[in-house]
């Protein structure tokens, strides 16, 4: 009876870890069509699920089982707000762009739950005590929408691209082959920039798959420690 106990006690304690972010949404743009559309079309409800599955599906991500390797987030608010561009995050904050949603053409609800995983991923990421270049923030953040399956097909494909850090799509898909290379590389690199930040990370995740190169993103390509430099070999 005190095992039944005593393990009852644990299941609650991991559910609570479990569901202890909590999730608002504020629609400022009501007035406007994009606030209707975001209403209308994805509404709150969706939204708030769609955090949470982002949530979980990023920890899983990021190999993140234990909430003390995770980020101390306690609440995500989302709003959606009169403004220009697509979302931006600030803290634990996400501002959705009404006028995106209003004007995207296609399915918008698809679209938005994309760029709502993206923008989690700003929420739980690292990001090298600030340090990391900007396109690997970016990037990490479009690999994991792109391994949740909401790439948009207007994305580059596999090879495209100038520089590995050029960020979004093109390091989203640089990031997929170094992935490819090293199951659960992201989620490594990831956990190397809870505290800084530096190219060596690639080398010393990667290894001897790595050598010196140009400038480029096909598959077959290795690192610098120079930012923004590999080649195909």
């Amino acid at each position: 009876m005190i095992k039944h106990a005593l393990f009852f006690i644990v299941f609650l304690s991991a559910l609570h870890e479990t569901r202890a972010v909590e999730y608002t949404v504020t629609n400022n743009a009501l007035t406007t069509p994009g606030g209707v559309t975001f209403r209308d079309k994805i509404g709150a409800a969706y939204a708030k699920q769609t955090l949470d599955s982002a949530t979980q599906f990023i920890w899983r991500v990021f190999q993140q089982n234990n909430p003390a390797d995770r980020k101390n987030v306690q609440k995500v608010s989302l709003f959606v707000d009169d403004m220009d561009g697509v979302a931006y995050t600030s803290n634990n904050q996400i501002h959705l762009s009404a006028r995106y949603v209003g004007n995207y053409k296609g399915d918008v609800k698809t679209e938005i739950t994309g760029v709502l995983y993206h923008e989690m991923v700003h929420v739980w990421q690292w990001n090298g005590n600030g340090q990391a270049p900007g396109g690997l923030i970016e990037g990490i953040a479009d690999y994991v929408r792109l391994k949740a399956n909401y790439a948009p097909s207007h994305w580059v494909k596999p090879g495209q691209g100038q520089k590995w850090d050029q960020g979004y799509d093109v390091t989203a898909r640089f990031l997929d082959y170094c992935d490819s290379l090293k199951n659960g590389f992201v989620a490594q690199l990831n956990k190397l920039m809870k505290t800084g930040y530096s190219d060596q990370f690639f080398v010393q995740l990667l290894g001897s798959q790595l050598i010196s190169c140009g400038e480029t993103t096909r598959p077959s390509m290795a690192i610098l420690p120079k930012r923004g430099h590999f080649r195909a070999l």
